[in-house]
């Protein structure tokens, strides 16, 4: 509910399920909010709580000071904001995912249009949004941030990262990476369990009981930025054997191979590049851009 006080009114572009959660605790907050999306339908129960769908996204923008982008890519940007004539005296917060180099042209594409800009990377599910617990990721224009931080803070906590407007993807893909690839890899320890006879209920209070990655995140963290890869306590060629029993196990047990094979093959490289007897630590030098 609004506490009385005036809000600062905001442009939401983007009905997705993030851009719905974006638009309702605006709403809730008491901020004018002026709303667009390619499917009008989308809109009906933002416009029954007090939003206003606007015909086209040049109205929309011209609704607002501030303009939040949810859309599914950077691409979509530029399809959407190119009919818009001007964006002169406009501020635009894309909080769509991307890449860092995205990023940092669309602030040039932003900027060569008269506006300032402001990249998000958002680190909640739809059902977070509103809550302090979770945050994003910004990076940009700070004095955007400074001027629409009431707005911002709506949505989540606030982490701004820094002048290049690459830096909040850059953060958000980094976590995303590790999130998705983790989220993988217990999908397949469920199909092995499952393969083995072991129901799902058993195996899973084992895989986070025996899982807790911060020590290990923490002293493998250490051991690259100190560039020593000694295997005092573990050599690849122990992990490399490690992994291709799982290899193994899951094409006995009929279990997709594709994931674990992929590791294999990343610790087969380092023992044909002879660091068989460094740390696990050691395969960041074959993650690395290569140096010309």
């Amino acid at each position: 509910m609004s506490d009385g006080s005036a809000k600062r009114a905001v442009t939401l572009i983007g009905l997705g399920p993030m851009g719905r959660a974006m638009g309702r605790v605006l709403l809730a907050a008491g901020h004018p909010v002026t709303v667009w999306g390619r499917t009008r339908s989308r809109a009906d129960g933002l416009v029954a709580e007090g939003a206003a769908f606007a015909g086209s996204p040049a109205e929309a923008v011209a609704a607002a000071e501030v303009v939040l982008l949810s859309l599914t890519d950077y691409p979509a940007m530029y399809d959407v904001l190119k009919g818009v004539p001007s964006l002169e005296g406009k501020a635009v917060v894309n909080l769509s995912s991307g890449t860092p180099a995205e990023a940092r042209e669309g602030a040039e594409w932003v900027a060569g249009r008269g506006g300032r800009f402001l990249s998000g990377g958002v680190m909640s599910p739809p059902p977070g949004i509103g809550s302090a617990e979770m945050s994003t990721f910004y990076s940009g224009d700070e004095a955007v941030l400074d001027r629409f931080r009431d707005v911002l803070e709506v949505l989540t906590s606030v982490d701004y990262r820094g002048a290049d407007p690459g830096l909040s993807q850059a953060y958000y893909q980094v976590q995303i990476g590790l999130f998705w690839t983790t989220m993988t890899g217990f999908l397949h320890a469920l199909a092995l369990a499952e393969a083995e006879g072991i129901p799902v209920g058993t195996i899973t209070p084992y895989l986070i009981g025996a899982n807790d990655m911060a020590a290990f995140f923490e002293g493998t963290s250490r051991q690259v930025a100190e560039g020593d890869f000694a295997g005092d306590e573990d050599r690849l060629a122990m992990g490399a054997a490690s992994i291709d029993h799982v290899v193994q196990a899951s094409r006995a047990a009929g279990v997709d191979t594709a994931l674990p094979a992929a590791v294999s093959a990343l610790f087969r490289r380092g023992l044909d590049a002879g660091l068989q007897d460094d740390g696990f630590a050691t395969l960041i030098t074959l993650l690395r851009p290569a140096r010309g």
